[in-house]
């Protein structure tokens, strides 16, 4: 076989949730920058989603390549290809099964690509396509949507198993090889590591099991973040990796968020009438869901914290059937928006624009890692309340290691509901994080770490330097005859 001399072609292949679509997404723009060849494979109805998160511009063209949903074998899916629009939970099995039927369409996709491309960024969620990229001798890179902290907690949770010794959910316990003295409690670990029927034990094994074959992972955050753990992941565990973020800090996201902030916002044109580290900004992002009745708590705590807030929140108008009020306390959002308190969003809202803003001084999240990187890229403290997947993992990141969040108290891991927490609990946390000398030390230390953050993806930096690897590395494999 001879010299490949094409341009560098990678295809993209994030699982279909926005959580993992919109960092993948901004990777392929990262890598186009870069004069690399991007192609993102998805289904037919999450295409919109992709197409319109893309740039216009002719300099950086990224290719969506469609694979069938298979909806005829998964009746109850129909006209849902993606976690965010599955009418219940309790569809999440059949969704995860799902995916699995992705393989033959992927595998259809290479036959048909002359040449093929030189290498697939693939979801963790999808361990199956290490084989498959292996048949046709392209290399999978692993793209696993946390952080390298979480990873490897994860990791070291997965081979010693450490909550099977203690003998309640509330007893700690301390993560075996693993740097530091990080302790948890059962009741924070996701429910596949303690039992093997719940429907993710399978494809989490099976996703750790493949990333040891795989080319090597990319994460998107940075070396000075969490050094201590990459080197850990590299040198102890043995796995290749590249650290490429915060990708939300380079040029192409920020030339993005300028053409977004033009069309002005309401609840920035508020944010412009308040005073900086003033303003708490509550969000818990596409998939958390919280009953009514831990909505209302989250009302009152933050009205009983006396600080502004805005607060967006997955309902709509529509949902309130019988009164405006039914989530809330008694003329809670009038009262608020009266006084110039607080503003409610209802659905989608601009958070890096709103996080971006100097009046924000907190931002209360369930330290999923994209809400995460963002608070830490731009400086701002975190009031923590992890619900899912690794977000408890996250927290420890948050609050432990570099001591820039404030835990709200939630203790137990839920696929999508999260655990209830009493609006005192949500006051204590709020006025703590903004308050006093030690909320004082707490932003100068994630302001500290945004300065890192910024320096790590300017040329010359960690990030920089370890995207610019990865490309020279797939680009000699593609020289060799």
């Amino acid at each position: 076989m001879g010299q490949d001399h094409r341009p560098l072609h990678i295809f993209f292949f994030p699982f279909l949730t926005h959580g993992h679509m919109t960092p993948t997404i901004n990777m392929a723009k990262l890598l186009a920058s870069k004069g690399v060849k991007s192609t993102i494979i998805t289904t037919p109805l999450n295409a919109p989603f992709i197409s319109q998160s893309l740039p216009n511009s002719p300099k950086t063209p990224i290719h969506i390549l469609t694979i069938p949903f298979p909806h005829e074998h998964f009746p109850s899916l129909q006209g849902c290809e993606s976690l965010n629009t599955l009418p219940s939970p309790h569809l999440n099995p059949t969704f995860l099964k799902s995916m699995a039927m992705l393989q033959e369409p992927l595998e259809q996709v290479f036959r048909q690509s002359h040449p093929l491309p030189h290498g697939i960024i693939v979801d963790m969620f999808f361990p199956w396509a290490t084989d498959s990229a292996a048949k046709f001798g392209i290399p999978r890179i692993v793209f696993d949507g946390s952080c390298i902290f979480s990873a490897c907690l994860m990791e070291s949770v997965r081979l010693y198993k450490p909550h099977k010794d203690v003998s309640s959910d509330s007893e700690p316990f301390v993560i075996p090889n693993f740097p530091g003295d990080v302790t948890m409690v059962r009741s924070q670990l996701p429910e596949f590591f303690k039992n093997n029927d719940h429907f993710m034990a399978e494809v989490v094994i099976s996703s750790k099991e493949s990333e040891s074959r795989s080319y090597g992972m990319v994460f998107n955050s940075f070396y000075e973040l969490e050094k201590e753990y990459v080197d850990h992941y590299r040198n102890v565990l043995g796995r290749k990796s590249w650290h490429i973020g915060p990708i939300l800090l380079s040029d192409v996201e920020e030339d993005r968020r300028k053409e977004i902030s033009l069309d002005e916002h309401e609840c920035l044109k508020w944010l412009d009438t308040k005073k900086p580290n003033s303003v708490v900004y509550v969000c818990f992002g596409s998939i958390a869901d919280f009953p009514d009745s831990q909505l209302k708590e989250i009302a009152m705590g933050l009205e009983a914290s006396g600080k502004e807030f805005i607060w967006v929140v997955k309902k709509s108008k529509k949902d309130e059937i019988f009164t405006e009020e039914s989530w809330l306390p008694q003329g809670f959002e009038k009262r608020m928006e009266s006084e110039g308190k607080g503003m409610i969003i209802r659905g989608w809202a601009p958070q890096m624009l709103i996080l971006e803003h100097e009046a924000i001084g907190v931002f209360v999240s369930h330290c999923g890692w994209n809400s995460t990187l963002e608070a830490i890229s731009v400086g701002v403290p975190m009031v923590t309340w992890p619900v899912a997947a690794e977000q408890f993992f996250n927290e420890k990141l948050v609050t432990e290691v570099h001591r820039i969040g404030v835990p709200v108290g939630a203790k137990k891991w839920a696929l999508k509901v999260g655990d209830s927490v009493k609006w005192e609990a949500i006051e204590k946390a709020v006025k703590k994080a903004m308050e006093g000398e030690e909320a004082k030390e707490m932003r100068m230390r994630v302001k500290a770490l945004a300065q890192k953050a910024k320096e790590a993806m300017d040329k010359g930096g960690s990030s920089y330097s370890d995207l610019n690897s990865l490309i020279d590395e797939l680009a000699c494999r593609r020289l060799v005859p």
